[in-house]
């Protein structure tokens, strides 16, 4: 393989893996810029929601791109439950009260989900498998084109939310000024209950396409995407969703281009080397805001 087919083979693979991290990055700073809650369990949303499409899917046939919508909306729904059954109660007691409850929360998520699906690996199958686009001298699985381009819809999707609709206002609001989104008449609990729902959805659709890509999953598979999301969005800037975006893409082309490169070993250690640069040269991350 020439040295352009070796560079769009990593490229890709990054793009790939970029996508997962920035749905999941973009959820969590969604959370945490209207709420300041710190919420390590993030991503055992992620986890069930891959459980939730492997469960239709098997259950119905159904095309499992199909049913992202489905397990964004279901997830939306148990986000909510926790937010207002979780973290309002404590919310503003400080933030080692929310670190110690994501940790509670994260095994009571791992072992239900045990309980309910097993602890074994699985995977499913897509659609697409094996179907092949040609891309100079590669061919790229066009499951990968496919994430892009729902990661891509769903970002777009996103945004026009938050632009243009009243809810979506609301939410930057609360997020840039909650006191004074509180003193115009906001109902700030209600956008709470909405950030939450949101962000937790947004990381049903990482899940969903964790398993239609091909990747195995159990109950476990949450912990280390949701470290990697806490480190894209330090790197991009807390609170920042453009930054999680770039984050998220350097993320997964360091990650792949240092695994190819290094070794399998680097792949993670990478990532956090980066972080560690750019936390140092800019402490409030590529997009923060000075001062903050």
């Amino acid at each position: 393989m020439d040295n352009l087919g070796v560079f769009l083979q990593i490229v890709f693979w990054g793009l790939y893996a970029g996508c997962i991290y920035i749905l999941l990055a973009t959820g969590l700073n969604l959370i945490f810029g209207v709420m300041k809650v710190v919420n390590f369990a993030h991503g055992e949303f992620l986890m069930i929601g891959a459980y939730i499409t492997a469960t239709i899917f098997f259950l119905t046939g159904f095309n499992p791109y199909l049913i992202i919508l489905l397990s964004m909306l279901v997830l939306f729904g148990i986000g909510s439950v926790v937010e207002r059954l979780c973290f309002r109660p404590i919310l503003g007691t400080g933030k080692l009260n929310e670190i110690f409850l994501s940790i509670g929360l994260i095994y009571i998520f791992q072992n239900g989900a045990a309980i309910l699906w097993t602890d074994n690996y699985q995977s499913i199958r897509s659609p697409y498998e094996g179907i092949m686009v040609p891309v100079g001298s590669l061919a790229i699985p066009l499951d990968y084109f496919l994430v892009m381009i729902f990661t891509a819809l769903i970002l777009c999707g996103l945004y026009l939310f938050l632009k243009k609709t009243t809810i979506g206002m609301q939410m930057q609001a609360a997020s840039q000024n909650r006191k004074g989104a509180m003193l115009v008449g906001i109902n700030v609990e209600r956008i709470d209950v909405i950030s939450f729902g949101l962000g937790c959805a947004l990381a049903a659709a990482a899940g969903t396409l964790w398993v239609v890509s091909g990747l195995v999953f159990n109950p476990y598979i949450g912990s280390i995407p949701a470290v990697k999301a806490f480190a894209i969005i330090i790197l991009g800037g807390l609170g920042s969703i453009p930054g999680a975006i770039i984050g998220g893409l350097l993320m997964g082309l360091a990650e792949n281009g240092a695994a190819f490169l290094l070794g399998g070993i680097w792949k993670d250690a990478i990532s956090f080397i980066i972080l560690i640069i750019v936390l140092v040269i800019r402490p409030t991350g590529l997009f923060g805001e000075k001062g903050e």
